[in-house]
């Protein structure tokens, strides 16, 4: 196959394993590898220390995998609408972002890719080098996602499809194949300040810029000290996650929700837990609750102080 036959084979692969949107870039350096080094350097990354470590393979890809030379990037959708709680019980519930309700996106995203690369396979007719990454490698997913026209990076610094909006997860395969790239993402943000204005926080210092440490999504979920009380007060409702500036993102108003149903929650409580609920639970219960889910990425002890900061 040429390197565009290959393009349009992994594309239709993907197509049919489900991913609602795909893309090819090459791999290399990261064309904002100066912003990265600014906004480590300004503390924007909070607490995240991690974020510090392997930057060289946040810049570029290849110094990690010496070997790639395409980067397929995916986006599967995950927007639904939110389950209803009892209409008889008044207690006192928190809310879930919409992207932890259902199964692990993880694992879900990750199989999908597996099959993608199977199916590549079989149409080569040969097996090739490949590296899955679903957003636990040191790559910056968006970064690849605007490179190969998945998304542009709104000025709430999230992947952003015309028709699919930002309610979606990237995906990551590099490969050692040479496939022609597609046609990287523009911007359509143009003057709308809706998710800046939105922000409950005041997390974004100006736009295309998010200051990590004053999300609430950060302060929720990788945040492990107490919450300063000045921004505890403005969490609202949410007990993990955060969803404020994606709501009112007018590319997130077109009537697409997703087909896969292993991102539909379980039940009411999986995106309205009950605070009382979490509150009395010990850590192999809150454990047990979010096993297989996104939500298992804050500790127990965090869940109790999350729900008792908006209690």
């Amino acid at each position: 196959m040429t390197p565009q036959e290959i393009q349009q084979a992994i594309q239709s692969a993907a197509d049919r394993v489900g991913f609602d949107v795909s893309g090819v870039c090459r791999a290399g350096p990261m064309p904002r590898g100066d912003y990265l080094r600014d906004w480590l350097a300004a503390g924007r990354a909070g607490t995240m220390a991690y974020l510090h470590q392997h930057l060289d393979s946040r810049l570029d890809l290849t110094s990690w995998l010496p070997w790639a030379r395409s980067v397929l990037v995916v986006g599967l959708n995950y927007a639904q609408p939110p389950p209803a709680p009892p209409a008889d019980d008044e207690r006192r519930r928190g809310k879930v972002a919409m992207y932890a309700w259902g199964e692990d996106y993880h694992v879900v995203v990750r199989e999908k890719l597996q099959a993608v690369a199977a199916d590549l396979e079989s149409q080569l007719s040969r097996t090739f080098q490949f590296r899955i990454c679903v957003d636990t490698a040191a790559i910056v997913e968006r970064e690849l996602a605007m490179a190969a026209g998945v998304g542009w990076i709104g000025k709430n610094t999230m992947a952003i499809h015309p028709r699919l909006g930002s309610f979606f997860f990237l995906g990551v395969m590099a490969t050692d194949l040479d496939i022609t790239p597609t046609a990287p993402m523009v911007d359509h943000c143009g003057s709308c300040t809706r998710c800046l204005d939105a922000c409950p926080t005041d997390a974004f210092p100006k736009p295309y810029e998010m200051d990590a440490s004053q999300c609430i999504s950060y302060l929720t979920i990788e945040h492990r000290a107490d919450i300063d009380p000045a921004l505890a007060e403005k969490l609202g409702d949410w007990v993990y996650g955060c969803d404020d500036c994606q709501t009112v993102c007018p590319f997130n108003h077109w009537d697409v929700q997703t087909t896969e149903p292993r991102f539909a929650p379980a039940d009411a409580a999986a995106a309205f837990p009950v605070l009382a609920e979490i509150l009395a639970a010990d850590d192999a219960t809150l454990r047990k609750q979010t096993k297989r889910r996104a939500t298992s990425r804050a500790k127990p002890e965090m869940w109790r102080r999350n729900a008792k900061v908006i209690e």
